[in-house]
């Protein structure tokens, strides 16, 4: 394992890991009715689907974003089976030409689901010939070269695409706008964490008491992909130092072991917090400055620090710069600064 970019290290980085496809696919659920959490996002998908399905229509165009882990591949699959059709998946990425993308649009079937994960990354030229794709099934191909060059429209089957994202504000407006359902996933509560990792615990047979479902519950993130890691490491914890059950002492010293804390950070958010605390006096301070204070990019910050440290309530983000809350002072152990007085007061003695 490389131990010299943290990103690269972190158990509680919810990007997926190269050995995760395999156990990802054996926990993923299989319908809306297992999907656990997201509640008034998956009501409106099943109204979508059974209209869809009554009328024999393929369903909309489909776009979930939010931070990775929480379910946006896993809302595909889904998708794909309750209209009944194949799922065909590629990532924004590999899509660098026309080509590529007429290649996988020519092999679909009437009604199959199409998924492009990280669409945001398309190459713009592919992102363009794909529009007339979402609205009209077709797809403009250019044959020949110079005077003599034509342009042909292949049709293609009515199908669905699915798109997803992490970071929706690089998505350009006509490719945005052409999607019919667009939904924002948000990060759990600790109770559907708690049946989270019930579920899994049980699918993979790891012995489990609810303190010890509490305890992994919480220290999460709020990110389902989180909580299945942190599960199969702490059930190694349970087998080499316990008795083979996960309980609140073996999960809190597996987690411990693992530099996560009681509120799920790990050595780089307590670091984040403490650069601004201690050598910006709690900010604003940018973010630029930030990543040149800790020796990490700038993205890694912004896309895997900050959505958690923001909605958690450890940090807020300004106009100015990032600023440390009072939460992130008494987490850290710190006593916060006192309160500027209103302006209004600071000159009242003058």
């Amino acid at each position: 394992m490389d131990t010299t970019n943290p990103e690269l290290n972190r158990i509680i980085d919810a990007a997926q890991t190269p050995d995760e496809g395999r156990v990802e696919n054996t926990l993923r659920p299989q319908s809306l009715d297992e999907f656990i959490g997201q509640q008034q996002m998956k009501d409106n998908l099943k109204v979508f689907i059974e209209a869809a399905k009554r009328r024999t229509e393929p369903l909309d165009h489909c776009l979930f974003y939010a931070p990775p882990g929480l379910g946006k591949t896993t809302l595909a699959h889904i998708i794909a089976k309750e209209m009944g059709g194949n799922l065909r998946s590629t990532s924004g990425p590999v899509l660098e030409r026309v080509g590529d993308l007429a290649a996988i649009l020519t092999n679909l079937s009437e009604g199959d689901i199409f998924f492009i994960d990280e669409i945001h990354r398309m190459n713009h030229l592919v992102e363009e010939s794909l529009y007339p794709v979402m609205e009209d099934f077709e797809l403009d191909i250019i044959i020949g070269q110079g005077p003599s060059a034509k342009t042909i429209k292949l049709p293609i089957p009515r199908f669905t695409l699915v798109g997803a994202t992490t970071r929706a504000g690089l998505l350009s407006s006509p490719l945005r706008d052409r999607f019919g359902i667009i939904n924002y996933l948000n990060f759990y509560g600790e109770d559907e964490l708690r049946a989270i990792v019930a579920r899994s615990s049980a699918i993979l047979n790891i012995p489990i008491d609810p303190a010890g479902t509490e305890e992994i519950a919480k220290r999460s993130r709020g990110t389902p992909r989180i909580v299945n890691r942190l599960l199969r490491r702490v059930r190694d914890f349970a087998e080499v130092k316990g008795t083979g059950t996960i309980t609140r002492d073996v999960a809190r010293m597996a987690l411990n072991a693992l530099e996560v804390d009681t509120a799920g950070l790990d050595k780089m958010d307590r670091m984040i917090l403490s650069v601004i605390i201690n050598k910006f006096s709690g900010g604003p301070v940018g973010i630029e400055t930030i990543a040149v204070a800790i020796s990490e990019e700038v993205d890694t910050i912004t896309d895997m620090c900050e959505p958690f440290l923001i909605q958690s309530g450890f940090l807020s983000r300004t106009s100015r710069g990032r600023v440390a809350t009072p939460l992130a002072y008494a987490h850290l152990g710190l006593k916060a600064p006192a309160p500027l007085p209103p302006a209004e007061d600071l000159f009242s003695s003058q």
